[in-house]
């Protein structure tokens, strides 16, 4: 039986100074859309392959400690044997997406409620036994006229609670990740009161239910202006708001946050968390990501589902891996964004 200790140094590990966790949980339609501009079938055997692909990136776990994988990957073996196998022998923590999915909140329109908790239980029991030692949950939160509605905060306040709660009760470190969306029109102060109002409600829960802080991470969205707001924030503005509400809002004894891109562009997430961790201010936990496009669009792009594109789909991964590891030091700059030949590595092209 896993010990709140185990729990504890297993959080700390996951937020090692320098590394953060490569997102790599995409469901199969989400997968799809992305295999799909660059004309690459949604097959399993071509999920397998570049799933396979991105964990044998050589060096990988210099800046990436945690991969958390979907369903389907946690039960797939590659030509070195079952992926999760392949990540611990590289010392990289292999982590699971449980939740099912934010589906139609009833009687809050526009609203949507994460599902999954029937038979988490037993679902987190077995992916334990296939090498799992930490989960996910994400909680999906949209800003509008009247929302969110407080209905919607509790109810997904709830389900994370419920969640952090079983995966400890099951050895297994939770990252709770409530997010509120960069979709509509609205401001930076917009977004941090409604981010701080979320954040307020999920402690509460966490709390009510009983959940460790020193063994959970928190996985927030950065504060940000809506994607189709006239206002644009400085990288300044976005860590100073972002700071702001964290410092309000989560306990010091969560030992890590762990950011999402929340549909940034990868450079302006990695330049955003080097500001972020550039701060002078008090930082009680480390400050470092999760991000699963904004490390992935370049390595797919490169890789283009060909065997002979791995290497290039390797470096690609390595180099954004790199990048932000050092922005979680607040060590970024943009004269790294040159390889190793001194060439500048071009960004993704956006889908």
């Amino acid at each position: 039986m896993t010990t709140s200790s185990e729990l504890e140094e297993a959080a700390q590990v996951l937020v090692a100074p320098g590394k953060g966790i490569l997102a790599a949980d995409e469901s199969l339609a989400t997968i799809a859309k992305r295999f799909g501009p660059a004309g690459i079938p949604s097959t399993e055997e071509n999920r397998r392959a570049y799933r396979e692909m991105l964990f044998t990136t050589p060096g990988l776990s210099e800046f990436v400690s945690g991969v958390i994988l979907y369903d389907e990957t946690m039960r797939q073996a590659g030509s070195a044997g079952p992926l999760p196998d392949v990540l611990t022998r590289a010392g990289i923590i292999p982590g699971i997406k449980v939740d099912t999915g934010a589906k139609p909140l009833a009687a809050c329109p526009s609203e949507t409620v994460t599902e999954g908790l029937d038979g988490l239980r037993e679902r987190l029991a077995e992916y334990r036994s296939l090498g799992a030692r930490f989960a996910k949950w994400r909680a999906v939160i949209r800003i509008g006229d009247g929302i969110p509605s407080d209905a919607c905060l509790e109810v997904n306040a709830h389900a994370l609670g419920r969640y952090a709660a079983l995966c400890q009760e099951r050895g297994l470190v939770p990252i709770v990740e409530p997010e509120v969306l960069m979709d509509g029109p609205h401001s930076l102060a917009r977004a941090g009161d409604v981010t701080s109002a979320v954040l307020e409600r999920v402690f509460r829960a966490l709390f009510v239910q009983g959940v460790s802080l020193e063994g959970m991470l928190l996985k927030p969205n950065m504060v940000l202006p809506g994607a189709e707001s006239p206002e644009r924030a400085s990288v300044a503005e976005v860590a100073a708001a972002t700071l702001r509400v964290l410092r309000r809002q989560v306990p010091a004894a969560v030992p890590g946050i762990v950011f999402l891109s929340g549909g940034q562009d990868e450079r302006r997430a990695t330049v955003h968390l080097n500001a972020i961790n550039s701060d002078s201010g008090p930082r009680p936990w480390r400050l470092s990501f999760s991000y699963g496009r904004a490390l992935q669009d370049s390595a797919l792009a490169a890789w283009g589902g060909r065997p002979s594109g791995s290497p290039a789909g390797q470096h690609a991964l390595y180099h954004r891996a790199r990048c932000n590891g050092a922005a979680s030091r607040g060590a970024y700059s943009e004269a790294m964004e040159r390889d190793g030949r001194g060439m500048e590595v071009p960004p993704a092209r956006p889908h």
